[in-house]
């Protein structure tokens, strides 16, 4: 993950945004003070990060998840083609 300061950020923001969106790679913003840094993320890869944590959270998912992880690793699933769109 790189690190830039907020002025580098700012005279390239077009730019820099481009590349974290492109690269899926957050950036990290700096500033005089750490506590005052940042991290930039693509609206993409934070929509996917929320929705991971939407299923982790509810408990109902995480147990199908689960027993379909229990079932695959025990040889317990079928495979078939799939079917075409008509």
């Amino acid at each position: 993950m790189d690190a830039i300061t907020y002025s580098t950020f700012r005279q390239g923001l077009k730019g820099y945004m481009k590349q974290i969106n492109d690269d899926s790679v957050p950036m990290i913003i700096t500033n005089k003070d750490p506590e005052d840094d940042v991290v930039v993320i693509g609206k993409r890869d934070y929509d996917t990060m929320m929705e991971t944590v939407d299923i982790m959270s509810n408990a109902y998912l995480v147990e199908k998840i689960s027993k379909g992880e229990q079932q695959y690793l025990a040889g317990k699933v079928k495979t078939h083609e799939l079917l075409e769109d008509d």
